[in-house]
């Protein structure tokens, strides 16, 4: 059974316009999912990336259009501007981590639900009463957040330092044994190489 690598960040755009695509692809080669939050703007700067607020104008401004085109031809809603974005990604990222520990719910809606939460709802994913509202909506029991803090800090950590170890450089990342892809609109090439032809 092949397993796909996830690195995501639970407050990225990209990662919300992702959908389902993976769980889709993962489910027809009976392939593994692995959730691997990471700290995206602690990952930028060691990869050779940079900050939101620090790129060029013209990148933000493509970014922006991009991010419209792609909600518009997945047919889903994008709040231009999210009310909560920038936004702390550690609280909703320890609850995935915890939730993945714990064990007994809907791991991957969880996961879609934290950038569904900054860009089609408009809530703050920071806020402790709406992790645990999320966790709950997917079948956790809403104290695993607190039970499992300090452990998911530590894994949240390690994260990093795998994604950066792994070639990891912007979020959404795949990686299938040593073949990495990046970007949500990568998906389309994940699913061909787990099909063989590519």
């Amino acid at each position: 059974m092949a397993q796909i690598d996830y690195f995501f960040a639970p407050m990225s755009p990209f990662t919300y316009l992702a959908g389902a695509g993976l769980e889709a692809i993962a489910a027809r080669h009976a392939a593994e999912v692995r959730y691997i939050p990471i700290d995206a703007p602690a990952l930028f700067p060691r990869t050779g990336g940079q900050l939101l607020a620090e790129r060029h104008e013209s990148r933000k401004a493509y970014r922006l259009q991009e991010m419209r085109r792609v909600a518009k031809k997945r047919g889903v809603p994008l709040l231009m501007p999210a009310p909560f974005f920038p936004v702390n990604p550690a609280p909703a990222s320890y609850a995935i981590i915890a939730a993945a520990k714990a064990g007994g719910g809907d791991l991957a809606g969880l996961v879609q639900a934290f950038p569904r939460a900054v860009w089609a709802e408009g809530r703050n994913i920071a806020e402790d009463e709406v992790v645990k509202d999320l966790l709950a909506q997917h079948g956790f029991d809403p104290s695993v957040a607190d039970r499992y803090m300090l452990a998911a800090a530590e894994t949240y950590a390690a994260n990093l330092e795998e994604a950066v170890s792994r070639g990891v450089f912007g979020v959404p990342f795949y990686i299938v044994g040593e073949e990495r892809f990046w970007g949500q609109d990568r998906l389309e090439d994940l699913d061909l190489f787990l099909s063989g032809k590519l």
